[in-house]
């Protein structure tokens, strides 16, 4: 069973900066993609951006230049550097850890709140 734990949202300013982590804990299948979702109110989810194992990234049109996913070191943590972010950045944030095999899990969930 995979544990995923969320840290990093809050309360910016429009053109502020915030970094997303995500840690994944238990039975980690080497070979897999962790990534990030959101869902702002009244909306679907959508894709912000997923890492591979392999290192090879995916970025919604929406935050490319502005978002950097990446690894940490023990390949279980991921990282969403938010630069210049936008009032319509305002969304919930998920984690996901999706293995080739297996299931995927969701994280609970952090609130990103941008001001204008």
């Amino acid at each position: 069973q995979v544990r995923l734990v969320e840290s990093g949202g809050g309360l910016v300013q429009a053109g502020g900066s915030l970094r997303l982590s995500c840690t994944a804990s238990g039975s980690i299948f080497s070979s897999n993609a962790m990534g990030w979702y959101r869902q702002a109110p009244g909306k679907r989810r959508e894709l912000v951006a997923t890492i591979t194992s392999g290192g090879s990234t995916e970025y919604a049109d929406s935050v490319k230049g502005r978002f950097t996913i990446s690894r940490g070191n023990a390949e279980n943590t991921v990282y969403l550097q938010m630069n210049s972010l936008k009032p319509e950045d305002t969304a919930v944030f998920y984690c996901i850890y999706s293995p080739t095999r297996g299931f995927a899990v969701w994280g609970q969930g952090t609130q990103v709140t941008v001001s204008s």
